[in-house]
Protein backbone atom coordinates (compact mmCIF):
# COMPACT_ATOMS: atom_id res chain seq x y z
CA UNK A 1 0.00 0.00 0.00
CA UNK A 2 2.85 2.40 0.75
CA UNK A 3 4.58 2.00 -2.61
CA UNK A 4 2.69 4.96 -4.13
CA UNK A 5 3.87 7.31 -1.35
CA UNK A 6 7.19 9.00 -0.70
CA UNK A 7 9.65 6.70 1.15
CA UNK A 8 9.55 8.99 4.22
CA UNK A 9 5.82 8.36 4.66
CA UNK A 10 5.29 5.82 7.45
CA UNK A 11 2.13 3.67 7.31
CA UNK A 12 1.59 1.15 10.09
CA UNK A 13 1.18 -2.49 9.05
CA UNK A 14 -2.18 -2.61 10.84
CA UNK A 15 -3.71 0.02 8.54
CA UNK A 16 -6.24 -1.73 6.23
CA UNK A 17 -5.17 -1.96 2.60
CA UNK A 18 -8.17 0.04 1.41
CA UNK A 19 -8.10 2.65 4.19
CA UNK A 20 -6.47 5.40 2.12
CA UNK A 21 -8.25 6.60 -1.02
CA UNK A 22 -6.31 6.19 -4.25
CA UNK A 23 -6.31 9.93 -4.96
CA UNK A 24 -5.44 11.06 -1.43
CA UNK A 25 -2.21 13.07 -1.22
CA UNK A 26 0.18 12.19 1.61
CA UNK A 27 3.19 14.49 1.75
CA UNK A 28 6.68 13.43 2.92
CA UNK A 29 7.26 13.03 6.65
CA UNK A 30 3.76 11.91 7.57
CA UNK A 31 3.00 9.00 9.92
CA UNK A 32 -0.29 7.13 9.63
CA UNK A 33 -1.28 4.33 11.97
CA UNK A 34 -4.18 2.49 13.58
CA UNK A 35 -6.47 -0.27 12.40
CA UNK A 36 -9.38 2.20 12.27
CA UNK A 37 -7.56 4.76 10.12
CA UNK A 38 -9.54 6.01 7.12
CA UNK A 39 -8.68 8.78 4.65
CA UNK A 40 -11.31 9.66 2.07
CA UNK A 41 -10.96 10.68 -1.58
CA UNK A 42 -9.40 14.01 -2.42
CA UNK A 43 -7.94 14.53 1.04
CA UNK A 44 -4.48 16.03 1.52
CA UNK A 45 -2.25 15.36 4.52
CA UNK A 46 0.88 17.29 5.53
CA UNK A 47 0.91 20.08 2.91
CA UNK A 48 2.56 22.59 5.28
CA UNK A 49 4.28 20.36 7.84
CA UNK A 50 4.57 16.67 8.75
CA UNK A 51 1.43 15.14 10.20
CA UNK A 52 0.76 12.21 12.53
CA UNK A 53 -2.68 10.58 12.34
CA UNK A 54 -3.60 7.72 14.70
CA UNK A 55 -6.95 5.97 14.31
CA UNK A 56 -8.59 9.00 12.71
CA UNK A 57 -11.35 8.95 10.12
CA UNK A 58 -11.26 11.64 7.44
CA UNK A 59 -13.98 12.21 4.85
CA UNK A 60 -13.63 13.51 1.30
CA UNK A 61 -11.59 16.62 0.45
CA UNK A 62 -10.24 17.07 3.97
CA UNK A 63 -7.13 19.23 4.34
CA UNK A 64 -4.91 18.40 7.32
CA UNK A 65 -1.93 20.71 6.89
CA UNK A 66 0.25 19.41 9.70
CA UNK A 67 0.35 18.41 13.34
CA UNK A 68 -1.02 15.56 15.44
CA UNK A 69 -4.43 13.92 15.66
CA UNK A 70 -5.62 10.81 17.47
CA UNK A 71 -9.16 9.45 17.61
CA UNK A 72 -10.56 12.41 15.65
CA UNK A 73 -13.32 12.35 13.02
CA UNK A 74 -13.17 14.98 10.26
CA UNK A 75 -16.12 15.00 7.86
CA UNK A 76 -16.11 16.16 4.23
CA UNK A 77 -14.43 19.44 3.40
CA UNK A 78 -12.96 20.17 6.82
CA UNK A 79 -9.72 22.12 7.02
CA UNK A 80 -7.04 21.89 9.71
CA UNK A 81 -4.08 24.27 9.84
CA UNK A 82 -0.52 23.25 10.68
CA UNK A 83 0.51 22.76 14.28
CA UNK A 84 -2.81 21.12 15.13
CA UNK A 85 -3.16 19.03 18.27
CA UNK A 86 -6.41 17.06 18.07
CA UNK A 87 -7.00 14.57 20.86
CA UNK A 88 -9.76 11.95 21.20
CA UNK A 89 -13.32 13.23 21.13
CA UNK A 90 -12.69 15.78 18.35
CA UNK A 91 -15.46 15.81 15.72
CA UNK A 92 -15.39 18.40 12.94
CA UNK A 93 -18.49 18.32 10.76
CA UNK A 94 -18.67 19.36 7.12
CA UNK A 95 -16.58 22.39 6.14
CA UNK A 96 -15.62 23.25 9.72
CA UNK A 97 -12.15 24.73 9.83
CA UNK A 98 -9.38 25.60 12.25
CA UNK A 99 -6.33 27.73 11.54
CA UNK A 100 -2.79 27.03 12.73
CA UNK A 101 -1.80 25.87 16.21
CA UNK A 102 -5.18 24.87 17.63
CA UNK A 103 -5.69 22.36 20.43
CA UNK A 104 -8.96 20.41 20.64
CA UNK A 105 -10.18 17.55 22.85
CA UNK A 106 -13.75 16.38 23.43
CA UNK A 107 -14.76 19.15 21.03
CA UNK A 108 -17.55 19.09 18.43
CA UNK A 109 -17.81 21.75 15.74
CA UNK A 110 -20.93 21.78 13.57
CA UNK A 111 -20.79 22.54 9.82
CA UNK A 112 -18.94 25.70 8.78
CA UNK A 113 -17.82 26.62 12.33
CA UNK A 114 -14.44 28.31 12.11
CA UNK A 115 -11.67 28.72 14.69
CA UNK A 116 -8.78 31.14 14.31
CA UNK A 117 -5.16 30.53 15.34
CA UNK A 118 -3.48 29.85 18.68
CA UNK A 119 -6.63 28.53 20.33
CA UNK A 120 -7.27 26.00 23.11
CA UNK A 121 -10.89 24.89 22.83
CA UNK A 122 -11.52 21.66 24.73
CA UNK A 123 -14.84 20.29 26.09
CA UNK A 124 -17.06 22.39 23.84
CA UNK A 125 -19.91 21.80 21.40
CA UNK A 126 -20.40 24.72 19.00
CA UNK A 127 -23.08 25.20 16.34
CA UNK A 128 -24.52 28.13 14.38
CA UNK A 129 -24.37 29.53 10.88
CA UNK A 130 -25.52 28.22 7.53
CA UNK A 131 -22.66 28.53 5.03
CA UNK A 132 -19.03 29.42 4.45
CA UNK A 133 -20.05 33.10 4.46
CA UNK A 134 -22.39 32.86 7.45
CA UNK A 135 -20.73 30.83 10.16
CA UNK A 136 -19.96 30.77 13.86
CA UNK A 137 -16.41 31.86 14.55
CA UNK A 138 -13.88 32.00 17.36
CA UNK A 139 -11.16 34.67 17.15
CA UNK A 140 -7.47 33.93 17.52
CA UNK A 141 -5.87 33.45 20.95
CA UNK A 142 -9.13 32.30 22.55
CA UNK A 143 -9.30 29.83 25.44
CA UNK A 144 -12.10 27.71 26.81
CA UNK A 145 -11.12 27.35 30.47
CA UNK A 146 -12.13 23.77 31.28
CA UNK A 147 -10.11 23.06 34.43
CA UNK A 148 -11.06 24.60 37.77
CA UNK A 149 -8.90 25.51 40.78
CA UNK A 150 -10.55 22.54 42.51
CA UNK A 151 -9.15 20.25 39.82
CA UNK A 152 -12.37 19.08 38.20
CA UNK A 153 -13.54 19.09 34.59
CA UNK A 154 -17.30 19.25 35.02
CA UNK A 155 -16.99 22.21 32.69
CA UNK A 156 -18.37 21.45 29.18
CA UNK A 157 -19.85 24.43 27.38
CA UNK A 158 -22.76 24.33 24.94
CA UNK A 159 -22.62 27.07 22.29
CA UNK A 160 -25.90 26.78 20.46
CA UNK A 161 -27.89 23.56 20.82
CA UNK A 162 -28.73 20.27 19.12
CA UNK A 163 -32.45 20.58 18.23
CA UNK A 164 -31.91 23.76 16.20
CA UNK A 165 -28.24 23.42 15.33
CA UNK A 166 -28.49 20.20 13.31
CA UNK A 167 -30.57 21.98 10.67
CA UNK A 168 -27.68 24.35 9.89
CA UNK A 169 -29.90 27.44 9.71
CA UNK A 170 -29.31 29.36 12.93
CA UNK A 171 -27.70 32.74 13.52
CA UNK A 172 -23.92 32.46 13.97
CA UNK A 173 -22.10 32.92 17.27
CA UNK A 174 -19.00 35.12 17.33
CA UNK A 175 -16.41 34.96 20.10
CA UNK A 176 -13.85 37.75 19.80
CA UNK A 177 -10.12 37.08 19.92
CA UNK A 178 -7.84 37.37 22.93
CA UNK A 179 -10.75 36.19 25.09
CA UNK A 180 -12.12 33.18 26.87
CA UNK A 181 -15.05 31.30 28.33
CA UNK A 182 -15.01 29.79 31.81
CA UNK A 183 -16.99 26.57 31.52
CA UNK A 184 -19.56 25.33 31.93
CA UNK A 185 -21.57 27.98 30.12
CA UNK A 186 -24.43 28.05 27.62
CA UNK A 187 -24.38 30.58 24.81
CA UNK A 188 -27.42 31.37 22.65
CA UNK A 189 -27.36 31.79 18.87
CA UNK A 190 -26.52 35.26 17.59
CA UNK A 191 -24.26 36.11 20.53
CA UNK A 192 -21.32 38.42 19.86
CA UNK A 193 -18.65 38.34 22.57
CA UNK A 194 -16.30 41.30 22.34
CA UNK A 195 -12.56 40.82 21.90
CA UNK A 196 -10.60 40.57 25.13
CA UNK A 197 -13.54 39.36 27.18
CA UNK A 198 -13.26 36.42 29.59
CA UNK A 199 -16.89 35.45 30.14
CA UNK A 200 -18.19 33.36 33.06
CA UNK A 201 -21.99 33.39 32.76
CA UNK A 202 -24.69 31.88 30.58
CA UNK A 203 -26.05 34.03 27.75
CA UNK A 204 -29.59 32.79 27.18
CA UNK A 205 -31.02 35.64 25.11
CA UNK A 206 -30.38 35.50 21.35
CA UNK A 207 -28.61 38.23 19.43
CA UNK A 208 -26.83 39.87 22.36
CA UNK A 209 -23.61 41.87 22.17
CA UNK A 210 -21.50 41.24 25.28
CA UNK A 211 -18.51 43.49 25.88
CA UNK A 212 -15.79 43.17 28.53
CA UNK A 213 -16.29 45.25 31.65
CA UNK A 214 -13.85 47.98 32.53
CA UNK A 215 -10.94 47.41 34.85
CA UNK A 216 -12.01 46.34 38.32
CA UNK A 217 -10.44 47.06 41.64
CA UNK A 218 -8.15 44.33 42.86
CA UNK A 219 -10.03 41.47 44.48
CA UNK A 220 -8.52 39.60 47.35
CA UNK A 221 -10.52 37.31 49.64
CA UNK A 222 -10.44 33.86 51.17
CA UNK A 223 -11.21 31.09 48.71
CA UNK A 224 -11.46 27.59 50.22
CA UNK A 225 -11.03 25.20 47.28
CA UNK A 226 -13.40 22.59 48.70
CA UNK A 227 -16.34 25.02 49.07
CA UNK A 228 -18.27 24.73 45.81
CA UNK A 229 -20.68 27.51 44.88
CA UNK A 230 -23.10 28.10 41.99
CA UNK A 231 -23.51 24.33 41.88
CA UNK A 232 -27.07 24.22 40.53
CA UNK A 233 -26.14 26.00 37.31
CA UNK A 234 -23.06 23.84 36.81
CA UNK A 235 -24.99 20.60 37.25
CA UNK A 236 -27.76 21.78 34.95
CA UNK A 237 -25.26 22.73 32.25
CA UNK A 238 -23.53 19.36 32.59
CA UNK A 239 -26.87 17.57 32.30
CA UNK A 240 -27.80 19.49 29.16
CA UNK A 241 -24.40 18.85 27.63
CA UNK A 242 -24.52 15.12 28.34
CA UNK A 243 -28.03 14.71 26.93
CA UNK A 244 -27.05 16.88 23.94
CA UNK A 245 -24.30 14.39 23.12
CA UNK A 246 -26.88 11.62 23.25
CA UNK A 247 -29.25 13.55 21.02
CA UNK A 248 -26.49 14.09 18.49
CA UNK A 249 -25.74 10.35 18.56
CA UNK A 250 -29.44 9.59 17.95
CA UNK A 251 -29.41 12.09 15.06
CA UNK A 252 -26.46 10.30 13.46
CA UNK A 253 -28.29 6.98 13.77
CA UNK A 254 -31.61 8.24 12.43
CA UNK A 255 -30.55 10.82 9.83
CA UNK A 256 -26.85 11.00 9.04
CA UNK A 257 -26.05 7.31 8.47
CA UNK A 258 -26.97 7.13 4.76
CA UNK A 259 -24.73 10.12 4.00
CA UNK A 260 -21.53 8.73 5.53
CA UNK A 261 -19.16 5.93 4.46
CA UNK A 262 -19.20 3.12 7.01
CA UNK A 263 -15.77 3.96 8.52
CA UNK A 264 -16.81 7.58 9.08
CA UNK A 265 -20.19 6.67 10.55
CA UNK A 266 -18.69 4.02 12.85
CA UNK A 267 -15.95 6.45 13.87
CA UNK A 268 -18.46 9.19 14.72
CA UNK A 269 -20.62 6.85 16.80
CA UNK A 270 -17.57 5.53 18.68
CA UNK A 271 -16.41 9.11 19.26
CA UNK A 272 -19.79 10.17 20.66
CA UNK A 273 -19.90 7.10 22.89
CA UNK A 274 -16.47 8.04 24.18
CA UNK A 275 -17.56 11.64 24.74
CA UNK A 276 -20.58 10.46 26.74
CA UNK A 277 -18.37 8.18 28.84
CA UNK A 278 -15.94 11.05 29.49
CA UNK A 279 -18.71 13.34 30.72
CA UNK A 280 -20.03 10.60 33.02
CA UNK A 281 -16.56 10.08 34.47
CA UNK A 282 -16.22 13.80 35.18
CA UNK A 283 -19.73 13.95 36.70
CA UNK A 284 -18.88 11.19 39.17
CA UNK A 285 -15.68 13.00 40.15
CA UNK A 286 -17.65 16.21 40.60
CA UNK A 287 -20.20 14.38 42.79
CA UNK A 288 -17.41 13.15 45.08
CA UNK A 289 -16.18 16.72 45.51
CA UNK A 290 -19.69 17.95 46.29
CA UNK A 291 -19.90 15.36 49.06
CA UNK A 292 -16.62 16.67 50.42
CA UNK A 293 -17.90 20.25 50.19
CA UNK A 294 -20.95 19.26 52.20
CA UNK A 295 -18.90 17.46 54.84
CA UNK A 296 -16.35 20.24 55.32
CA UNK A 297 -18.48 23.35 54.88
CA UNK A 298 -22.04 22.23 55.55
CA UNK A 299 -23.30 23.08 52.05
CA UNK A 300 -26.85 21.87 52.58
CA UNK A 301 -27.90 21.36 48.95
CA UNK A 302 -24.73 19.59 47.80
CA UNK A 303 -25.86 16.01 48.57
CA UNK A 304 -28.91 16.58 46.35
CA UNK A 305 -26.75 17.80 43.48
CA UNK A 306 -24.23 14.99 43.99
CA UNK A 307 -27.07 12.49 43.74
CA UNK A 308 -28.27 14.17 40.55
CA UNK A 309 -24.77 13.90 39.04
CA UNK A 310 -24.55 10.20 39.85
CA UNK A 311 -28.03 9.56 38.46
CA UNK A 312 -27.02 11.25 35.24
CA UNK A 313 -23.83 9.24 34.97
CA UNK A 314 -25.36 5.89 35.88
CA UNK A 315 -28.82 5.94 34.30
CA UNK A 316 -28.90 8.35 31.39
CA UNK A 317 -26.27 6.77 29.06
CA UNK A 318 -28.05 3.41 29.12
CA UNK A 319 -31.44 4.96 28.43
CA UNK A 320 -29.99 7.13 25.65
CA UNK A 321 -28.43 4.19 23.84
CA UNK A 322 -31.72 2.27 23.95
CA UNK A 323 -34.03 5.03 22.64
CA UNK A 324 -34.14 5.93 18.97
CA UNK A 325 -35.07 9.35 17.65
CA UNK A 326 -38.68 9.35 16.43
CA UNK A 327 -38.03 11.43 13.33
CA UNK A 328 -36.55 10.73 9.92
CA UNK A 329 -36.11 12.50 6.61
CA UNK A 330 -39.35 12.88 4.64
CA UNK A 331 -39.73 10.35 1.84
CA UNK A 332 -37.94 11.49 -1.27
CA UNK A 333 -36.23 14.30 0.59
CA UNK A 334 -32.64 13.15 0.15
CA UNK A 335 -30.46 15.39 -2.03
CA UNK A 336 -26.89 14.99 -3.21
CA UNK A 337 -25.31 15.73 0.16
CA UNK A 338 -26.21 15.97 3.82
CA UNK A 339 -26.15 19.76 4.17
CA UNK A 340 -28.06 20.28 0.92
CA UNK A 341 -30.68 17.80 2.10
CA UNK A 342 -31.10 19.32 5.56
CA UNK A 343 -31.24 22.91 4.37
CA UNK A 344 -33.76 22.09 1.62
CA UNK A 345 -36.34 20.70 4.05
CA UNK A 346 -39.65 22.51 4.29
CA UNK A 347 -40.28 24.47 7.48
CA UNK A 348 -42.85 21.96 8.88
CA UNK A 349 -40.39 19.08 8.51
CA UNK A 350 -37.65 21.06 10.27
CA UNK A 351 -39.99 22.02 13.08
CA UNK A 352 -41.06 18.40 13.54
CA UNK A 353 -37.41 17.40 13.78
CA UNK A 354 -36.64 20.10 16.33
CA UNK A 355 -39.62 19.04 18.44
CA UNK A 356 -38.59 15.39 18.26
CA UNK A 357 -35.04 16.17 19.38
CA UNK A 358 -36.24 18.46 22.18
CA UNK A 359 -38.64 15.80 23.42
CA UNK A 360 -35.92 13.15 23.20
CA UNK A 361 -33.65 15.27 25.38
CA UNK A 362 -36.41 16.11 27.87
CA UNK A 363 -37.28 12.44 28.32
CA UNK A 364 -33.72 11.68 29.44
CA UNK A 365 -33.45 14.65 31.76
CA UNK A 366 -36.43 13.17 33.63
CA UNK A 367 -34.04 10.59 35.11
CA UNK A 368 -32.85 13.30 37.48
CA UNK A 369 -34.32 16.30 39.25
CA UNK A 370 -32.44 18.53 36.84
CA UNK A 371 -34.61 19.92 34.04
Amino acid sequence: MSSRFHPSVSIGPEVPADAIAADAIIHPGCRLSGERLYIGPGSEIGREAPATLINCQLGADVSFSGGFAEGAVLLDGTSVGSGAHLRPGTLLEEHASIAHTVGLKQTILFPFVTLGSLINFCDVLMAGGSSAKDHSEVGSSFIHFNFTPQGDKATPSLLGDIPRGVFVDQAPIFLGGQGGLVGPVRIEYGTILGAGCVHRKDIEEPGMLVMPAGLQEDLKREYPLTAYRDVGRKVQNNALYLVSLGALRAWYQAVRKPFLPTPLFDGAIALLDGAIAERCKQLNKFADKLDLSHAEHGMADHPQFAQACRALAEQVPTSMAAQALQWSLPAGGAKVGYIETIQALEAPAKQAGRVALAEWMASHLEHTEIS
